[in-house]
């Protein structure tokens, strides 16, 4: 695919869409938006020129220009993402959503949410909860992450385990397709079966077939008892192996979280403070909620027994808010204590069956091991989601790039002879498009190209994330 440079002429009209302080182009000012959280400078990439539209009829007439003119656009939201997934790869227009930031609605007898892209999902779960509702995705980085990133990468989170990814909670978009057309589908019917699932295809597309403006989210009651669970175990297999045990008790965890030594290592040095049982091999973090109180006594009392038959240390209980915080925020900083360990790193998101996850663990430390590098691990452990990171540190940029290639090709087909696959919510992006297409069957991977090619022709929407360029 062939793209053109922006031109005064384009930026010209730009200026008379948004008006000319949402155009820019000054490199002090762009620079930001020449990355996501993806550590490696392997993954920056300068945009021509950065546009905040205010709306979607904005967003429209800027997807026109884009297609009469063939330059590209890439989409973004918080620039949170893990995956160089709104890297401008080719140059081109970022669209920065950061000017729709507006709760549009709360329907509190329908129980729906209507906002648009650019509300970080902290002030989502904020608004919810001042209603005395839940809106239960819960992805680390909620305080910063725009809800139109979550539903770009169908982001998952901690509460995933209970209560499912984003694509759970999203009843209607409506978007500004490649041909500058805005569209609708979805809203607040909990039963839709008109037409093709648009909604869905939407949904982890990455904004590599459409810009979302407006989301349909659907809340729930607020549970009125909450408790949580730390458990720290000698090793990583007793404490990873217990997770089937706790998930067949009859029992369902809105969280069930694993971290490794490094991991909580990590985690006391980012935060300063000393861990409980910070020496453990591994922690096992488990949340769990209920409209009674007796039902959540029983559900930790039951988990709290079934890890201390299964070798854990101890089992902390926090069954108030303040003690709560202090347990996740040891979790919640993972992607931030690494850069204590290694300010280069490379995380990866693999996710596996949830039997499998002591086995990928294996394999993981196998990887180490050979290689010599340390890989500390954490993530969901009720939904198979391991977040394995391989630490630069002391490496120079060959040794680096050599060590990275060689353990992900190893962790990949570990990963895929366990019947897992590449990513279970970070995406794609730019950063696993070569790996997915190595690992899909060109069958796959022809379905997701008619897909882009019906949807997106000139193929201007946020190219090289998910498939690769051509």
């Amino acid at each position: 695919m062939q793209f053109n440079k922006v031109t005064e002429q384009l930026i010209a009209e730009l200026k008379s869409i948004v008006g000319e302080a949402n155009v820019l182009q000054d490199e002090e000012k762009i620079e930001m938006y020449s990355r996501d959280e993806v550590s490696d400078k392997l993954w920056e990439k300068m945009p021509e020129v950065v546009v905040k539209p205010a709306n979607a009829e904005e967003i429209s007439a800027i997807v026109k220009l884009a297609n009469r003119e063939m330059v590209p656009i890439t989409p973004r939201g918080g620039g949170t993402g893990l995956a160089a997934g709104a890297v401008p790869l080719i140059g081109g227009m970022v669209l920065s959503l950061e000017r729709m930031n507006k709760i549009l609605e709360v329907d509190t007898e329908n129980l729906f949410m209507v906002v648009e892209p650019g509300v970080t999902t902290g002030d989502v779960q904020k608004t919810a909860k001042s209603y005395g509702l839940l809106y239960a995705g819960d992805p680390c980085s909620a305080d910063s992450s725009f809800i139109g990133g979550n539903v770009a990468t169908n982001a998952g989170g901690n509460k995933a385990v209970k209560y499912g990814v984003t694509s759970r909670h999203i009843y209607g978009l409506e978007v500004v397709m490649p041909s500058g057309e805005v569209v609708t589908f979805g809203g607040k019917n909990v039963k839709d079966v008109t037409g093709y699932d648009f909604v869905h295809l939407m949904v982890g597309s990455e904004g590599t077939l459409g810009i979302v403006t407006k989301i349909w989210l659907k809340l729930m009651p607020l549970p009125k008892y909450v408790a949580d669970l730390l458990v720290p175990f000698a090793d990583m297999q007793s404490a990873i192996k217990v997770v089937p045990k706790i998930m067949t008790a009859g029992i369902i965890p809105t969280c069930l979280e694993f971290m490794d030594r490094l991991s909580i290592k990590a985690a006391e040095m980012y935060l300063n403070k000393k861990l409980p049982y910070s020496d453990a091999g591994a922690y096992i973090i488990c949340e769990i909620d209920g409209s009674s109180e007796t039902q959540v006594q029983d559900d930790y009392e039951t988990i709290g027994k079934l890890c201390l038959e299964n070798g854990a240390l101890e089992v902390f209980v926090a069954d108030n808010m303040s003690s709560q915080e202090r347990i996740w925020k040891a979790r919640k900083c993972y992607a931030e204590a690494i850069r204590m360990l290694s300010p280069v790193y490379c995380m990866e998101d693999v996710v596996v069956p949830v039997s499998n996850i002591p086995k990928a663990l294996e394999a993981i430390e196998r990887i180490s091991q050979k290689y010599n590098c340390k890989i500390p691990s954490c993530g969901h452990a009720g939904d198979g989601n391991i977040h394995a990171t391989i630490l630069r540190e002391d490496r120079n940029e060959q040794e680096w790039h050599d060590l990275k290639d060689n353990v992900l090709d190893e962790l990949y087909e570990a990963v895929y002879a366990l019947g897992g696959n590449l990513s279970g919510e970070h995406g794609i992006g730019a950063k696993r498009a070569e790996a997915m297409d190595k690992h899909m069957t060109e069958a796959q991977l022809n379905v997701l190209r008619a897909i882009k090619k019906a949807l997106d022709p000139n193929g201007i929407m946020n190219p090289g994330k998910l498939l690769k360029l051509q």
